[in-house]
């Protein structure tokens, strides 16, 4: 990975997230990819508001609880891997998801596999 963008998701003042584009190479997106960006966060903002008009008044969309749990476990698990290799947190991210990618594995289940106990970044082997 050689670059990473973080386009915000909100409506208003009300944040709803982050979409976060990675790239191989490095250097500045263009105005076409930029723009592909920007419509996919848009895109990503409207699903969320969408899928919460078929919720159950007071409660969240479908997915949504949990989606939001297993987020929750991937910053427990950052802050883990963090003091374990004594790195920053956005490395502590780009070294979990270099593993979840070597080890064809899905994001939240590497990091519940962080948060139980079960995986363990070693600084010798990192």
């Amino acid at each position: 990975m050689r670059a990473v963008f973080a386009f915000p998701l909100q409506v208003g003042a009300a944040r709803l997230g982050v979409l976060d584009v990675f790239r191989t190479r490095a250097g500045l997106l263009s105005s076409v990819e930029l723009r592909q960006a920007f419509a996919f966060a848009d895109l990503a903002v409207r699903t969320l508001l969408d899928g919460q008009d078929d919720a159950i008044e007071g409660a969240a969309a479908d997915g949504l609880d949990e989606a939001i749990g297993h987020s929750a476990e991937l910053f427990q698990a950052q802050g883990m891997v963090m003091v374990q290799l004594g790195v920053s947190l956005a490395e502590a991210l780009v070294r979990i998801r270099a593993y979840t990618y070597a080890e064809n594995r899905r994001l939240n289940d590497v990091a519940g596999d962080i948060v139980s106990r079960r995986l363990r970044f070693d600084p010798d082997h990192s």
